[in-house]
């Protein structure tokens, strides 16, 4: 496998935003190095038998199905509100004239 050089790290960097200096650079072309034979490693492990999977052992949704069903009225929900305007809960005004 190819290793990654120091100015293809930088030009990572570059499209990541992420500002590194000569030392940073130099630290870290290694590193991806390694990271890249893991999955290199990895990647050999598994056999065209194997299907590709998220999770090693089968989940459930295990929500609710989405079903629509009625909802309340506006006279529904405003009844336990303690004020009400029109069709709206009537609430306190918190910001003053300066918004």
């Amino acid at each position: 496998m190819p290793e990654i050089s120091r100015d293809e790290v930088a030009h990572l960097a570059d499209l990541a935003r992420i500002d590194l200096d000569d030392a940073e650079l130099d630290h870290l072309a290694p590193q991806l190095n390694v990271i890249l034979e893991s999955v290199a490693s990895i990647r050999g492990v598994a056999g065209d038998d194997v299907p590709p999977t998220s999770h090693p052992i089968p989940l459930t949704n295990v929500f609710r199905a989405d079903v629509v069903v009625p909802g309340l009225t506006a006279e529904q929900a405003l009844s336990g509100a303690p004020a009400s305007e029109g069709q709206r809960f009537s609430v306190p005004r918190i910001l003053g004239d300066e918004q």
